[in-house]
């Protein structure tokens, strides 16, 4: 028996809104967009930096640069993990005294946004770094907190948030899924 869909918590709809929102959120606390760049962790939080990059220059009519970061050589959990393909990380530009908004779907134990940091690093200092994620879901193993939330999802550790999105996943949607408790072994449905 597989993970089963417990609720649809976002649509095209919401996700577009919380990423408007977001938007506003970081040209307020940046004074506006010139010193500003984007960077989303590979996989879905690429797709979320482009869409926030077109939300910012819509009010800036700065055009906000977006790049990616592919975070699994910078990985914690390596020899944990199966093994997965490795892609470029496109940062065109020194992030030398720039405000960086690293950006990802969902923020769950932090390890993910820490190594996104590690990879920074190798591309300059930057004046700061913040950080966008749609989701918060909780369940930190380390001290790690986002600047901009677009919802805050509380979550049982058994179940999972999946964020998909039309540019990898050809649908524009958040949904939690609920699997078997670790503990009891009993389906998380309805829990």
């Amino acid at each position: 028996m597989g993970d089963q869909v417990k609720a649809r918590v976002m649509d095209a709809e919401a996700i577009d809104r919380a990423l408007a929102r977001i938007a506003h959120e970081i040209l307020e606390r940046n004074k506006g967009a010139e010193e500003l760049v984007l960077i989303g962790i590979r996989t879905r939080g690429l797709p979320l930096a482009q869409r926030l990059g077109d939300h910012l220059t819509r009010i800036e009519t700065y055009p906000v640069p977006v790049s990616a970061v592919d975070i699994t050589l910078y990985r914690d959990d390596l020899k944990q993990r199966r093994s997965r393909p490795v892609h470029p990380t496109e940062i065109p530009c020194r992030l030398d005294g720039k405000h960086v908004v690293l950006v990802d779907d969902v923020l769950y134990t932090g390890r993910s946004i820490r190594a996104a940091m590690d990879a920074l690093v190798d591309f300059g200092r930057p004046r700061t770094i913040q950080l966008a994620v749609l989701i918060d879901r909780g369940h930190r193993e380390l001290p790690i907190r986002a600047d901009y939330i677009g919802k805050n999802l509380p979550t049982a550790r058994s179940e999972q948030v999946n964020v998909r999105l039309h540019e990898v996943d050809g649908e524009n949607t958040v949904i939690i899924l609920g699997g078997m408790d670790a503990d009891t072994g009993k389906s998380t449905r309805g829990a």
